[in-house]
């Protein structure tokens, strides 16, 4: 990052960061990520008390297997890309909706601090609440035996998790700086599109973010790539780009 770029990046970090802390929206990613915790603990005394046992394919599933499904479709697949969706998409667009970008354009800095200044922030956030939520979870539901042979699996799972925030974010920032009320397309497109495409046979499947969250090498790059392709473009939008506000 230049010098130039720098300082306003830090200043426009700062701004966000305290109204995604402290702001209403603070309310959705608590409960993002206090909603698993819950339904942990739930999972977790009724296991113990042997009042319910939870069988598929006449197997019976205990704890460990449990954590592993909460990771790949209650996290994965619901509250990272939600996350995603729900932030990215209102970095810039919000403040277009409520006519405050013209404050923002006219402080002595770079737009494209601006929208690095914001996501940085949403990306602090989300992995400081996201992540601490999924360490809880294995926590309560693996037995504290288990936990070290378990622990790499975790912490592969944890930057998982990190690098879907970090994709979505940029995608749906860059959808949020090029389009107007991004955020219905945002839902259809993650819960929509991809949930089908994923069952797809062919190539569809790899038209998605969630096809590459396997941790996989390839997957690894391709979500890198595009997050640093993504964050650019949004970037050099809103630079180039003039916004007319609806009276």
């Amino acid at each position: 990052m230049s010098r130039p770029l720098l300082a306003p990046t830090r200043r426009m970090f700062d701004l966000a960061l305290g109204e995604m802390l402290w702001g209403r929206r603070a309310v959705f990613m608590g409960l993002a990520a206090g909603a698993p915790i819950l339904l942990a603990i739930v999972a977790r005394l009724t296991l113990a008390s042997g009042n319910a046992v939870l069988v598929v394919n006449g197997n019976r599933i205990d704890s460990e297997q449990m954590f592993g499904t909460a990771i790949s479709l209650l996290y994965l697949r619901f509250i990272v890309p939600a996350l995603g969706v729900f932030y990215g998409t209102s970095l810039v667009a919000e403040e277009i909706e409520e006519k405050t970008i013209t404050y923002l354009f006219v402080r002595p800095m770079a737009r494209g601090a601006i929208v690095l200044g914001k996501y940085l922030a949403y990306l602090v956030c989300v992995i400081a609440v996201v992540l601490p939520s999924a360490a809880l979870v294995f926590a309560i539901m693996v037995p504290f035996a288990s936990m070290g042979p378990l622990f790499g699996t975790l912490l592969r799972d944890l930057g998982v998790m990190a690098l879907g925030l970090a994709t979505y974010g940029a995608l749906f920032l860059w959808a949020g700086v090029s389009f107007k009320r991004p955020l219905v397309g945002g839902l259809i497109l993650v819960f929509g599109w991809e949930s089908v495409a994923l069952v797809l046979p062919g190539y569809l499947r790899r038209l998605t973010v969630a096809y590459y969250l396997q941790a996989t090498t390839v997957g690894i790059t391709t979500l890198l790539a595009a997050t640093i392709v993504a964050l650019f473009l949004a970037m050099r939008t809103i630079e180039r780009r003039e916004y007319v506000l609806e009276q």
